[in-house]
């Protein structure tokens, strides 16, 4: 994967909300002390597009940069009131769900968003096998029954999606985004966004699609590098997109390009996963020169300033 020209300006740009506050974007994730994952990733992701985070905590990861140990459930009577003691005083123009720990939990978010129904909500499943087997279980069948009916856009990756939505396939072939939507749809869900479709030559498709088809999507060459917080990522920049009032299709082409620049500048801060770099935009300290200060002659060109959009990535194929 890597940055596409089409939307890239429109990734950078912060949301427009006609000079006042940012727009609100409320999450509801898991703390994961890595910063790769979970809600300090959606806080960062939801900052860096220009909206304003709301982050409710719903569990404890004990995890590294390479995988998940365990989790510690928050107890749901805190998770509700974390949410509903900010959602008396700040209006939410968007949702973000991501981990919610455990079916209690996901019990107490969908109480939460029933009295939003017209508020969009993106929803991330991400891979869950490090649970255990009775424990992920109850969570995805919860998940299923009470999450998807008020999910805008389920995003997730092409695996996790069918094994989820249809655990029943056996086909040697993998079902399309379209077949995922309809599963999905019989949910409640409204649209899947696919990501990770395996395409021939080492690329990946990303795709939003309803039952009717595929709506939009972007092509991605495949990177040599095993990342994690990408799904949360790609789901907490639609979320902050979304809640300006984009189009859907043009939020999605904005996140996935938000995403694709971010895994391109990420980082390994320790011995496991690299880390997306959710402000690959911003101009690193000292670069700069000092107020007053000439450029050096003839580097004018060269000097990048905070409002300097990063250069086409070579390996752009959309």
């Amino acid at each position: 994967m890597n940055a596409l020209q089409t939307g890239q300006d429109e990734a950078q740009t912060p949301i427009d909300q006609d000079g006042g506050a940012p727009a609100c974007v409320m999450s509801f994730n898991a703390n994961d002390p890595s910063g790769a994952s979970g809600i300090g990733a959606d806080i960062a992701t939801v900052a860096a597009m220009g909206a304003h985070a709301l982050p409710v905590v719903t569990s404890l990861l004990i995890r590294d940069t390479a995988e998940v140990f365990e989790s510690v459930d928050i107890d749901p009577e805190a998770v509700m009131e974390q949410a509903r003691s900010i959602l008396e005083d700040v209006t939410v123009a968007s949702w973000k769900v991501g981990f919610l720990g455990s079916a209690e939990n996901i019990s107490v978010v969908a109480e939460i968003l029933s009295d939003y129904p017209d508020t969009p909500l993106v929803a991330h499943l991400s891979n869950l096998s490090w649970m255990d087997d009775d424990a992920q279980m109850a969570y995805l069948d919860a998940y299923r029954e009470l999450i998807l009916p008020a999910t805008h856009v389920l995003v997730g990756a092409h695996q996790t999606l069918t094994d989820f939505l249809l655990p029943e396939w056996e086909s040697e072939r993998m079902p399309s985004a379209r077949e995922l939507a309809v599963a999905a749809s019989e949910l409640g869900a409204s649209y899947v966004l696919v990501t990770g479709v395996q395409l021939p030559d080492q690329f990946i498709d990303n795709v939003l699609a309803s039952p009717q088809g595929a709506l939009a999507g972007e092509r991605f060459e495949r990177f040599e590098a095993g990342f994690v917080g990408a799904g949360d990522t790609l789901s907490a920049a639609l979320a902050a997109i979304l809640s300006s009032g984009t189009e859907l299709d043009v939020a999605v082409s904005e996140a996935l390009s938000f995403l694709d620049q971010s895994l391109d500048a990420g980082f390994r801060p320790g011995m496991g996963n690299v880390v997306p770099d959710r402000f690959f935009w911003a101009l690193p300290p000292g670069d700069a020169p000092a107020d007053g200060e000439a450029l050096p002659e003839g580097d004018e060109a060269a000097q990048p300033t905070l409002d300097d959009t990063p250069p086409p990535s070579s390996r752009n194929v959309h």
